[in-house]
Order: structure tokens, then sequence, then C-alpha cells
């Protein structure tokens, strides 16, 4: 069985990866996959701590039940930014965040 603390430590890099994209880039679907990435890595920590609970001998579901919670959100998250990200580019002809000023004024 893989050791809690590589799984934890996969979790944390996979979430400072998600991180940098939202803060360092300026493509708004870029953005959208580092907040992706950094949900992927608390599935990844939940499912994690599930294991390591399990194997001290507590049978509980409620991990997958927050994986599932966490996907449907992330799907939805996913749905709905490309639908905004996609609407903005029809009126602006552009995906870059900075440019992307529709709700001023």
């Amino acid at each position: 069985m893989i050791p809690l603390s590589w799984l934890l430590s996969f979790a944390a890099a996979l979430f400072c990866i998600g991180l940098f994209g939202v803060l360092a880039r300026k493509n708004s679907v870029a953005i959208l996959m580092g907040v992706e990435l950094m949900l992927n890595a608390v599935n990844v920590n939940l499912i994690a701590f599930w294991r390591y609970f399990q194997a001290a001998g507590a049978e509980s579901s409620r991990a997958w039940t927050f994986v599932a919670v966490v996907l449907v959100a992330a799907a939805a998250e996913a749905a709905v930014g490309l639908a905004l990200i996609i609407s903005a580019y029809r009126k602006r002809k552009t995906v870059i965040a900075d440019e992307l000023n529709l709700m001023k004024g």
C-alpha cells in the first residue's frame, strides 16, 4: 500500500500546480483548467484519508460521497465556466482574462 505521506505530497504538488495555473495564466480556459487541478487534488486527499482510516479499522463510505459531490461540482463549474467563456468570446473575440470586463458599466 502506498504511504499516506506520498499521497498527500502528490496532492499538494497537484494543488500547487493548479494554483500556479490560476495565478500565472491570462487565458480563461487555462485558469479553468487550474481550478480543475485543484479540485482533483482535493479528491486525491479525500480518497487517501479514506484508505488510511479504512486500514485503521473505521468503516465509512462518507469519503466516496464527498468525492462524488466534488466531482459533480467540478463538472458543473466546468460547464458553466466554459459557457461563460464562449459567450464572452463571441462578444469580445478574446479569452484573455484581463480583457474580459463585460460586467463593468
